[in-house]
């Protein structure tokens, strides 16, 4: 203890200038939001590139179940090829389609770019997920984040040149409108910050059929999430009589503490749908005011 005091007393100027450099810094990052802005860009971009040599020790170990994730979800895609259908014979009458051959561009809504996990947490009240894209591989905010196994994982909240930020389901802010599958009764999923494993469901009232296994999907009324993503399961169901709803325990289809592989989800009509409400809710506060 006497060591410490005389290695203080000795370097007392040098120790003091550090506490006060430090003290700027956090001032001047805390308080100008130019500055926030470029500390935080920077940030990532440093921590991403160390998280990704890290995730390079960190893959060889998950190697077998990723790959298991995604032959799941090619399984599911080369289903939908249109060599795996039949095309009827229609040659006894002559019909001209009217749709263009190639629509998909015109009327794609979703679109879909891959991307890597290099740093994740889930042991935290407010964890967050770290993506090998960024901005320079046209990664923006509000994209949602789906597994390799179709589940849903987050949000993208930030994003620098080359990596990107994901608030993930294991967030006390995070918020996701969600389904039943079997009725199709909306609600919304959060998490207690409790168990990694398990979501809440909460908005489904108690009049409405609700069993162990039943399944929960992202609702159609969402702006960032792709409808009938598979959200997780029912596991536990209760009744708060204080609200008279439902307090669902959902197992998350995602294993949050292995996950690797996403896509990144852009809704290509997300800013017409924004745009849309907010010119709407402008009419209605002018319709509100009295004509003269």
């Amino acid at each position: 203890m006497r060591n410490i005091f005389l290695y203080i007393r000795r370097h007392f100027v040098f120790l003091s200038f550090v506490a006060l450099q430090v003290a700027a810094l956090w001032m001047l990052f805390n308080y100008n939001r130019f500055h926030r802005a470029a500390f935080l860009g920077v940030a990532n971009e440093v921590t991403g590139s160390i998280n990704t040599q890290v995730d390079k020790v960190d893959d060889y170990f998950h190697l077998q179940e990723e790959n298991r994730r995604v032959h799941q979800m090619n399984d599911s895609l080369m289903n939908l090829l249109r060599s795996n259908f039949n095309v009827p014979d229609t040659g006894s009458q002559v019909r001209r389609d009217s749709l263009r051959i190639d629509s998909t561009i015109q009327y794609r809504r979703y679109l879909y770019r891959d991307a890597k996990v290099v740093y994740n947490s889930v042991n935290f009240e407010n964890n967050y997920i770290q993506l090998n894209r960024g901005s320079n591989q046209g990664i923006r905010d509000n994209m949602a984040v789906v597994s390799s196994g179709g589940g849903i994982v987050g949000v993208i909240i930030n994003t620098s040149p080359n990596f990107s930020q994901v608030l993930s389901l294991l967030h006390t802010k995070s918020r996701v409108p969600s389904a039943l599958k079997k009725t199709g009764t909306t609600g919304t999923i959060l998490w207690d910050a409790k168990d990694p494993r398990y979501l809440t469901l909460e908005g489904i009232s108690r009049d409405v059929e609700v069993k162990r296994g039943d399944t929960v999907l992202t609702s159609r009324y969402s702006y960032n999430y792709p409808q009938n993503f598979i959200i997780g399961r029912i596991v536990d169901v209760r009744i708060n009589k204080a609200t008279n709803f439902y307090d669902l325990k959902v197992q998350a289809a995602v294993n949050f503490a292995s996950v690797q592989q996403v896509f990144v989800v852009e809704n290509l009509q997300r800013e017409e749908q924004l745009q849309l409400q907010k010119e709407t809710e402008q009419k209605m506060e002018q319709d509100k005011k009295p004509s003269r």
